[in-house]
């Protein structure tokens, strides 16, 4: 059995204007979908949050005010990024963080939360590949010497974030099938 034939999965990442779903908002949203039969979509835009992004926030992602002036509102992409998820596992590598701007986000637009079911990725690793010195995407991408899909993108890209966030994941269900079954999801 091939480890994706447990999904269908969605793997997504943010990029933000701060750390607190409720104060700060989407700046960039990203997302691959794997389905049964190993079949991928992608999906990425970035966000006009309408307000300005903080310079330090700048400086990690490097996503411009000038970068998100034409972009879509959230609620604008939300029922694409929905669509797209539905009926799959949302996956992402400290989900706590990423599922709360997301859950938040969709409130604030008068969407339904998501109620189906997730999977943090950073939780998965950290069991499947005990006593590592950091479990940082960045720290697992050189460890795992993942491929590069956007040839030398900048970490903190949603995009560029996801692909690498989907080789991880493939990375720990093939450990965890050489153990076991893989568990339930929540």
């Amino acid at each position: 059995m091939n480890w994706y034939e447990y999904g269908p999965f969605t793997i997504f990442d943010v990029e933000t204007t701060g750390m607190h779903p409720v104060r700060h908002r989407i700046v960039e949203l990203a997302a691959v979908r794997i389905d049964c039969d190993g079949s991928l979509s992608r999906f990425q835009t970035l966000i006009n949050p309408r307000c300005a992004i903080p310079s330090g926030v700048i400086a990690i992602h490097h996503i411009t005010d000038e970068m998100v002036a034409d972009a879509p509102a959230f609620h604008e992409i939300a029922p694409q990024f929905i669509d797209m998820a539905r009926d799959s596992t949302l996956v992402a590598h400290n989900a706590r963080f990423d599922l709360s701007f997301l859950q938040e986000s969709l409130a604030r637009c008068g969407q339904e939360p998501w109620k189906g079911k997730t999977l943090d990725l950073l939780r998965l690793i950290r069991r499947t590949h005990k006593g590592l010195p950091s479990y940082s995407l960045q720290n697992l991408r050189r460890i795992f010497q993942l491929d590069d899909p956007f040839e030398n993108m900048a970490a903190h890209r949603a995009a560029a974030d996801v692909e690498w966030e989907l080789q991880v994941l493939e990375i720990a269900f093939n450990a965890m099938m050489r153990e076991e079954e893989p568990p339930g999801f929540r």
